[in-house]
This record gives structure tokens, C-alpha cells and sequence, in this order.
């Protein structure tokens, strides 16, 4: 790929960008309840009217990041809408467990009733992600307080106990470590650090080490694998859990790493997000005959149980433009770059819909295209590689 293709590449995506936000900011606004639609047809038509706890507060994360680190994007349309969803959130997200701790709901209704509560961390990661970065526009210390112990929470409930997730405790249940949650606490942790100065960085060091080390343990098979499970100890766990993999998040894991190295000046991993965590996932995860990352494999070739094993689906698409890009920023190696073009001509040619405002009618693609400009160091990445 050529500095003046890459540049091509750059516009279409700021082009592409500016659509997807104009249409969320035109259609997804609820103006009588606050929060966000997020289940839009391409015509702008609402299909359901339930909000789902993990889109709102990407959605306000998203507006904020926006309007914080990119000068086109500072209207106050934009600051509206983050601060109307960002309300609708504390709100209505949260609601009390039987332990008599804080539990953000997955779904709500337009009104914003709890309608469903997931016993895992997710919703609780996306509402930290919605306050602190939302604080940083208003200035709001009490709406940052939330995040930060909604934040020590979540780490209680990782690391020392989770029953006030509200799953039982089954016998034949063994613990495992999802590569998802150390993920999503490394992205915490980036996200409560950034420009927070020394005593907050410190404040999460041990647990962003924690994080890479529970990360790296999912290297497996003497390095020629990225599983998704695996034993509290780090070793491969048995049968199809054990055998799972899944290349956007490994893809998702490595950007992540590559940060943390870069910050940390830690050289080496830096290195092995690189080679383990993004060529590694490519590899076997790019369908070599029809082209396109699968959703999940089996490291041995069986059928995965997830019926949906050999969908496309658009984010870890997304995820391997942002790694990629960000792989070859940081080497400059042209074979990164390479990758990068095919992934990318796959993705506008596949899953961003030509003619479309929309992109899709799921606005996590939104935030995902965002990052591609704003996520890597908080400037439009893409420009560093040309």
C-alpha cells in the first residue's frame, strides 16, 4: 500500500465518519426520555424502542471522545447529546442488587425500567467508560467519583469475590479466566489514566499488570495459539471451552497491549501484542477462500458449538483496522501495512454499506470508526502512518 493509497484510505474513513455521525445525532436522540434508540433501520426508522445499558453508554463515550479530541466534531449538538444520554444513565442504569450493591441493568425500557440485569461486568465497564470520559467534559468530580468507584467494584467482584455478579455457584462449575475481563479492564484502566497525572496512574499500575499477566495467559500451545479460556493457572482448559477462540477479541486484546507497552516503555510487550496478538489472530482467523475474520473457531478444527461460528461480523474488522494501523505506526513494517489494505478492502466493500448514512443500525460501529481516528494516542491515528 502506498502513502498516497493510505491517504485515500484516510479520507474515505473521515468521510464515512461524518455520516455515521450525523445519522445517530439525526435519528437516535430520544428528546421526550432521554438516551439513545439504538435499533434504527436505514431509513432512520425506530424498530424497538429498548436501550440497551452497553450501546448507551458506548454511545455517550463516543460523543465525548469526539468532542473532546477532534476540532470538527466540537459542536454543541454533539455536547447535547452526551450530556442527555450521559443523564438518562445515572439515572436509570444502575440498580441495586440483593447484596446491596450497585448492578448496572443490561436493557431498560424507553422509560428507562430495568427490564434485564446480565450477571457478568460488561454494562458496569461501558457506564465507567460514559462517566469519566463524560466528566472530562463537564468537569463534573461527583459524576467521576461514580466511575472511579463503580471501578473498585468491579475489581472486588474480579478478584476477590463475585457472588454480587448473582450467579450461583454451581459444583461442576470451574473457574476460568475469559480473556474478555482483563481485556475490559485494561481499557478501564487506559481510559480512568489518561491525563489524570501521577497519583491516579499509580493508583491503577498494579491492577494494569494484573491485567497483562492475566492476558498473556492466554498464549497457548507454545505460542502458536490465542485461546479464549483457560484455567485460573494458565493452563488449556478441557473440551470445546477450552478449545475456543475468538480473533476479535485476541485482535482487541493486542491494541491494548501495544498501548501498554508503548506507555509502560515495555519493549517486549509491546513485541508480543504485535506477533502474538495481532499477526497470530490473522492468521487463523482470515477466512483464506472468501476472505473476512470469523467470528469464533475450534483450535482443532472441530465445528465451535456458537451457531454463528462462521458469520463476519463488522467489529472484529473494525478491531483488526485499529491494530494493524496501529501495529504498523509503531514498526513501520510494510507486511503490517499490507494486512491492514486487505482488511480494510474487505470491511468497505463487505460490511460498510455503500450509499448508506447509516453504516449499519448498531452504533458500536460508530465508536468503533471513531477510535480508528481518535482511540490511538487521542489524535487521528492514520496521519501518523503517512
Amino acid at each position: 500500500m502506498s502513502v498516497v493509497t493510505l491517504e485515500k484510505c484516510r479520507e474515505n474513513i473521515r468521510k464515512q465518519l461524518d455520516n455515521v455521525v450525523d445519522f445517530w445525532l439525526k435519528y437516535s436522540l430520544d428528546r421526550v426520555h432521554g438516551g439513545f434508540f439504538t435499533c434504527i433501520g436505514k431509513d432512520g426508522k425506530i424498530y424497538d424502542e429498548l436501550k440497551y445499558v452497553w450501546l448507551q453508554g458506548r454511545q455517550v463515550w463516543m460523543y465525548c471522545r469526539l468532542y473532546r479530541t477532534m476540532d470538527r466534531f466540537h459542536k454543541p449538538e454533539i455536547l447535547e447529546a452526551a450530556t442527555v444520554g450521559g443523564a438518562f444513565l445515572r439515572k436509570f442504569a444502575r440498580v441495586s442488587s440483593s447484596s446491596g450493591q450497585w448492578k448496572c441493568a443490561f436493557c431498560l425500557t424507553r422509560d428507562g425500567k430495568a427490564l434485564k440485569v446480565q450477571r457478568t461486568i460488561f454494562s458496569e465497564c461501558f457506564y465507567i467508560m460514559a462517566m469519566d470520559e463524560l466528566s472530562r467534559l463537564t468537569g463534573d468530580k461527583d459524576m467521576q467519583l461514580e466511575a472511579e468507584q463503580m471501578m473498585e467494584q468491579l475489581i472486588y467482584w474480579v478478584q476477590v469475590d463475585p457472588s454480587g455478579l448473582g450467579r450461583p455457584q454451581l459444583p461442576g462449575e470451574v473457574p476460568i479466566n475469559s480473556l474478555s475481563v482483563p481485556m475490559m479492564l485494561m481499557c478501564l484502566v487506559q481510559q480512568l489514566t489518561e491525563g489524570r497525572g501521577q497519583e491516579v496512574a499509580q493508583k491503577y499500575k498494579e491492577l494494569g499488570n494484573w491485567c497483562v499477566e492475566q492476558i498473556l495467559q492466554h498464549i497457548q500451545r507454545a505460542g502458536t495459539a490465542i485461546l479464549e479460556n483457560v484455567s485460573v493457572d494458565g493452563s488449556e482448559l478441557p473440551g470445546c471451552q477450552g478449545r475456543l477462540q475468538n480473533p476479535g477479541h485476541a485482535l482487541e486484546a493486542g491494541w491494548f497491549l501495544m498501548l501498554y507497552g508503548a506507555q509502560s516503555g515495555d519493549k517486549e510487550i509491546h513485541r508480543t501484542a504485535i506477533r502474538n496478538f495481532v499477526e497470530l489472530p490473522y492468521q487463523y482467523g482470515w477466512d483464506k477462500e472468501h476472505g473476512g475474520l470469523f467470528y469464533f473457531l475450534d483450535v482443532d478444527g472441530h465445528c465451535p458449538t456458537q451457531l454463528e461460528w462462521s458469520m463476519k461480523l463488522w467489529w472484529p474488522h473494525c478491531e483488526a483496522l485499529i491494530a494493524f494501523l496501529m501495529a504498523y505506526s509503531h514498526t513501520r513494517k510494510p507486511e503490517l501495512l499490507e494486512i491492514f489494505s486487505e482488511v480494510y478492502q474487505y470491511t468497505f466493500s463487505h460490511v460498510m454499506l455503500a450509499g448508506s448514512s447509516s453504516a449499519s443500525a448498531h452504533n458500536s460501529d460508530t465508536m468503533e470508526v471513531s477510535e480508528m481516528q481518535t482511540g490511538c494516542g487521542g489524535k487521528e491515528e492514520i496521519c501518523c502512518c503517512i
